[in-house]
């Protein structure tokens, strides 16, 4: 299977994850606990099979950025959280450099 697409699951299933966990209450609320545990056991056993064929280095530095982005992104859309331009410049910065750090590992 596609590294990435394995690795784009994987960041999914975490941005899922961490958007229930700010839903769960202290994880005192069940649907939202249930979804944390099986977003982060999925999104782990994902990333972990996609590190099978990619480098280290890649694999993480695409979660960290794009999990960050997304949990910010979802956290906005969903529970209203402040979005400002100093925000959006650190998303494009982080962006930028997941882009580099990973174009500048993977080898073809």
């Amino acid at each position: 299977m596609n590294p990435f697409l394995l690795l784009a699951t994987a960041i999914g299933a975490e941005v899922t994850a961490t958007l229930a966990l700010k839903a769960a209450g202290g994880l005192t609320k069940p649907i939202p606990t249930m979804i944390v545990v099986l977003g982060y056991g999925t999104a782990l056993w994902l990333m972990s099979t996609s590190m099978d064929m990619l480098p280290i280095g890649v694999v993480y530095a695409i979660w960290a950025g794009v999990g960050m982005i997304g949990a910010a992104l979802g956290g906005a859309l969903l529970f209203g959280e402040a979005v400002n331009w100093t925000m959006i410049v650190g998303i494009g910065v982080i962006a930028l450099g997941v882009t580099i750090l990973a174009s500048g590992q993977v080898q073809h």
